[in-house]
């Protein structure tokens, strides 16, 4: 079974790791669009160069943002610094909101202006590659988020799918371009702006939830009272309270058990339970339990 030390470490290194990869990708496909969408004029492809640009900066604040956020406890922070992923989480929010808003104010700008730009093959092929690697980066960031519980590793997965969905109304436009509807690009970046603000809303609301002391998900909740009620030891309990601080489960409650038990007996009961919270729970549990007496029933 993992420590509480070592669940920090690993998703430290998970982190890290995935991060190191994304930023391989947004660097090359930051030059290669730039590069091309100069060479062809390609005003969507320049910004969605711009826009795999941004997603460095989103890289930094998740590696920033990881590296706080594992520090030890300390005598100003007893809780551990977990803020600094729900802080860089709201950053890459308002980032990926802000991208939508862009992509949605320059298309209509675009059509106002009238600017219709025939562009042809080698944009279109830039923006495939844009979208196969960029869904690349979204899945395997995903994927570390989904398995330690991090929302800050979430948003920035959205993030790289954000780029991936503008790549998308690239190729559009420029499919549209060569079939002759000039503004095709225009009208599917704006349907892809509103997608991006809708998923940047909804990280923002999760993330801000954390400062309200807002507890645990419903699906967590359910894995936690499941655990609790699979202890044969423990005859009642009540009185959970939950919430969460960056990757971290913080957690308070109160048990009953046999009044005849030892000391002893009774904390070898609070211990099984969180060791199993531990094992079974993907993100680090930190948990108090308040033991007593079951008076109500016979010994």
């Amino acid at each position: 079974m993992m420590t509480h030390k070592e669940k920090n470490n690993l998703a430290l290194q998970q982190t890290q790791r995935v991060v190191f990869y994304t930023i391989i990708i947004n660097i090359t496909n930051t030059i290669l669009k730039l590069i091309v969408g100069i060479m062809f004029s390609s005003m969507a492809l320049i910004a969605d160069g711009l826009h795999s640009l941004s997603d460095l900066v989103t890289d930094m604040a998740v590696i920033i943002g990881a590296r706080i956020g594992a520090k030890k406890t300390d005598k100003d922070h007893p809780y551990g610094h977990g803020w600094a992923e729900t802080f860089a989480t709201l950053f890459i929010s308002v980032l990926l909101a802000l991208a939508g808003v862009y992509m949605i104010e320059r298309s209509i700008e675009s059509i106002a202006l009238r600017n219709v730009s025939h562009i042809g093959i080698p944009v279109f092929v830039v923006a495939l590659i844009s979208i196969a690697t960029k869904e690349f980066a979204f899945l395997i960031t995903k994927r570390v988020a989904v398995k330690y519980s991090s929302s800050m590793l979430y948003a920035n997965a959205w993030h790289h799918r954000s780029d991936a969905l503008s790549s998308v109304a690239v190729a559009v436009g420029a499919v549209a371009s060569m079939f002759g509807f000039d503004y095709g690009d225009q009208a599917a970046a704006t349907v892809v702006g509103i997608m991006i603000i809708i998923v940047a809303v909804k990280i923002f609301a999760d993330a801000f939830g954390q400062f309200t002391a807002r507890a645990v998900d419903t699906k967590t909740n359910e894995q936690i009272t499941k655990i609790i009620a699979s202890q044969s030891q423990i005859r009642q309990w009540h009185k959970l309270r939950t919430r969460t601080v960056g990757r971290e489960l913080f957690m308070d409650l109160h048990i009953l058990v046999d009044p005849q038990l030892s000391i002893t007996d009774a904390h070898n009961i609070s211990e099984m339970l969180e060791n199993e919270l531990h094992q079974q729970i993907a993100q680090p549990v930190n948990i108090t339990v308040h033991i007593e007496p079951d008076e109500d029933r016979p010994a």
